[in-house]
């Protein structure tokens, strides 16, 4: 009997490669870049029929915002309306620019649907992030295993003519968001089982740090073997309120992870927590690499660059970031509201990941969608065991005043087969903005305050 996650797999590949070609992905020349390629490896041409525009410097932000001003009101095109408005009634017609998942998210939630607006490639870096990406061609490198990152000049973007699907994964995960970020408030949202009303909404306090992405040039080598170090704490519900934890997640094995639990007064080192582990507290609908759209370590998976494709994803959203709106407002029992959710289209790189052979995960094969701008994550896909499509993963995109770059840590996922939908990493209706960092001698933006004893001694004050 043939395999249908292969099959499927075949025909999708064979039909992104038809697509958009990418015949320069091999040809590594730092040249490039700047020239035939944007400075991060973009294609800086419009698409043939004009739905993508031409690349050009990045201007999409209006002078004066600044901490506590509404990001939205600073946006160049805030007065956009859409172009059109897909739903299950013209779905298929634009079936070629959506993934799988879009699809079929659109066919079976009622009254769905996905507001297209014009395309605005608003994404851009800071010339020291370009100019140490240029250095990373031919220099940077994986390492022996064929997914560690080994070498680098950060910040900046590792491979930005990729070879395979590992170094895309990389681009995402070393995209340049200053030194880290933080959510005064967060509240993870988890829709109601259908037949109730019962939303599991979380409300915490998370900061990342970043040891790489201090402005200036340097190699990996010289600098901890970290991606990021992340502190957590829930402040409700009851059942979930004093629980924290710290977590160092490397760049080349599995992270360290520590967490403290207010009844035992005590800090767990917690070896297991990680990868397709259930978050505590979210009735198996949410696990550990599946934050930031792509969490943890890469080795469970082998990792495919399949080619390029144009894709509706959200970009430019800043309807999900919004700090002032009701989450009852935006969260809607089966999606958040259209209005927030805005869509445009992009070109994007297209990698497949499929568990290694002896290696058990959830969703044994996975397809990532990243920016070709940005180098974020715009959408996932997993499927099951049996080979159905299983969750649908998408992020919001936004310009960032602070770092001079695009960010995405915005993002809802969507379980097909259950109907149930997280929202995570947004500012939404928390009454506090997001606060991205590009220099502080803040406690938080030290290795020294991501330890199981300053875990300790920060939770039973």
């Amino acid at each position: 009997m043939s395999n249908p996650i292969l099959c499927r797999t075949a025909v999708a590949a064979a039909t992104l490669l038809a697509l958009v070609a990418s015949p320069h992905a091999q040809t590594r020349d730092p040249a490039r870049l700047g020239k035939d390629l944007t400075g991060v490896g973009a294609d800086p041409a419009a698409s043939k029929d004009g739905a993508i525009p031409a690349f050009a410097p990045a201007d999409a932000l209006l002078p004066g915002w600044a901490p506590g001003k509404k990001r939205a009101d600073f946006f160049k095109y805030k007065g956009d309306k859409p172009l059109y408005v897909i739903d299950a009634s013209n779905v298929d017609k634009y079936a070629d620019r959506l993934s799988p998942g879009q699809v079929q998210m659109v066919k079976q939630t009622k009254d769905y649907k996905m507001e297209v607006y014009p395309s605005r490639r608003s994404c851009g870096n800071p010339d020291f992030v370009v100019e140490n990406t240029k250095k990373n061609v031919g220099t940077a490198t994986l390492g022996a295993d064929g997914w560690s990152l080994k070498e680098a000049t950060v910040p900046g973007i590792p491979f930005p003519m990729p070879a395979n699907g590992a170094e895309a994964m990389w681009n995402y995960k070393m995209k340049y968001a200053g030194i880290g970020f933080e959510w005064p408030v967060n509240y993870i949202s988890l829709s109601p089982r259908k037949g109730s009303s019962d939303w599991i909404q979380a409300g915490a306090t998370q900061t990342y740090y970043f040891p790489w992405g201090k402005k200036g040039s340097t190699q990996l080598s010289k600098l901890p073997p970290v991606e990021y170090y992340t502190y957590f704490a829930y402040a409700s519900p009851v059942a979930l309120a004093g629980q924290a934890l710290s977590v160092v997640n490397y760049l080349d094995k599995i992270s360290d992870t520590f967490y403290y639990f207010p009844g035992q007064r005590r800090v767990r080192r917690m070896p297991t927590y990680a990868y397709d582990a259930p978050q505590i507290g979210f009735e198996n609908q949410y696990t550990l690499d599946e934050p930031r759209m792509f969490n943890g370590a890469l080795d469970r998976f082998d990792w495919k660059l399949v080619g390029k494709k144009e894709l509706i994803v959200g970009y430019n959203a800043f309807g999900m970031y919004d700090p002032s709106a009701k989450l009852s407002d935006v969260l809607k029992n089966d999606a958040p509201a259209a209005e927030a959710r805005r869509y445009e289209t992009h070109r994007v790189w297209v990698v497949e990941a499929t568990v290694k052979q002896g290696v058990r995960h959830l969703a044994p094969k996975r397809t990532f969608y990243l920016d070709e701008d940005s180098w974020s994550i715009v959408v996932a896909e997993d499927y099951d065991a049996q080979g159905k499509l299983w969750k649908l993963r998408e992020s919001f995109v936004i310009p960032v005043a602070e770092t001079g770059s695009c960010d995405n840590p915005a993002f809802v996922q969507h379980n097909l087969i259950d109907g149930r939908y997280v929202f995570d990493q947004s500012p939404l209706g928390a009454g506090k903005d997001i606060r991205w960092v590009v220099d502080s001698k803040e406690a938080k933006f030290n290795e020294n305050f991501y330890t199981a004893e300053n875990l300790r001694s920060i939770s039973e004050r």
